[in-house]
């Protein structure tokens, strides 16, 4: 099934002896693709791992820190968190938070403490959970399994990893359609608002594709499937599979796209 909404998805705790998130989670071939939510004050401690993470906040602000660079970070600001690169997401005190999650699937979705060294092998999201419910641990707050080794955090040579791209998700729309690309090693980040007539047709998509609403409606063809995507509504493209979009003025869409790369389908298989 192509289409899907967040909302009518089991929640799930992503690394419970680490962090407080939790959500639907949709597993393509190559990438996670989530919404973490986490209540007033709760997050994460610090931690890393092996995959490419993007973050987009949608509802709240984030006490975000992302190798030493610490800032509040707004709905409408796109994080970059490169492979092995430190970090910790924390709701601030003055709401809830919730943001698209998104992962390569070179590992799972499950993290590691700072000064744990990566596992041989990985755990998997419900090795996890089960792992938690056994212990006795508190949620989020980082209890380790200590493997033998060192850590593979990197801290000081990650670059900016912070990118405002809205102002607001109730701003003034653009004067035209505008497209925003972020291209990470192992995926790209889009974003897209559109005002005017727009449409895409493709008979095979080059590589696995998910598509987020913001707001507004798309018009949006997988194969012989049609549906309208309003805000919230997600499309998975898998790769090789045939697609289109369009959009007929009516209100303005904003929406979100995240693509692998060819980088990331080699070293998946």
């Amino acid at each position: 099934m192509p289409f899907y909404r967040f909302e009518k998805l089991e929640s799930k705790f992503m690394t419970p002896r680490l962090s407080t998130a939790h959500g639907p989670m949709i597993e393509g071939d190559f990438i996670y693709f989530c919404l973490v939510s986490k209540e007033p004050g709760a997050g994460s401690v610090v931690h890393y791992h092996p995959n490419e993470l993007f973050i987009f906040p949608t509802v709240g602000k984030i006490n975000s820190l992302v190798g030493r660079d610490r800032r509040m970070v707004p709905p409408g600001t796109f994080i970059h968190i490169p492979p092995y690169g430190r970090h910790q997401m924390t709701a601030t005190e003055d709401g809830r938070l919730s943001y698209l999650y998104i992962k390569d699937k070179t590992w799972t979705v499950v993290g590691l403490a700072v000064d744990e060294a990566v596992p041989e092998k990985a755990t998997s999201l419900e090795e996890a959970n089960t792992e938690f419910q056994k212990s006795g641990w508190t949620l989020g707050k980082g209890e380790i399994k200590k493997e033998a080794g060192e850590s593979s955090v990197r801290i000081d040579d990650l670059g900016n990893c912070y990118y405002p791209i809205i102002d607001a998700f109730d701003s003034p729309p653009a004067s035209g359609n505008r497209f925003y690309r972020f291209r990470g090693d192992r995926m790209h980040f889009g974003f897209t608002e559109l005002i005017n007539p727009y449409e895409e047709r493709h008979q095979e998509s080059p590589h696995e594709q998910f598509i987020y609403v913001l707001s507004g409606t798309l018009d949006a063809v997988w194969e012989d499937e049609h549906e309208v995507l309003t805000a919230g509504g997600i499309m998975h493209i898998p790769k090789g599979s045939h697609y289109g979009i369009s959009y007929i003025p009516k209100s303005p869409v904003r929406y979100v796209t995240v693509e692998s790369a060819a980088l990331l389908e080699s070293a998946v298989g």
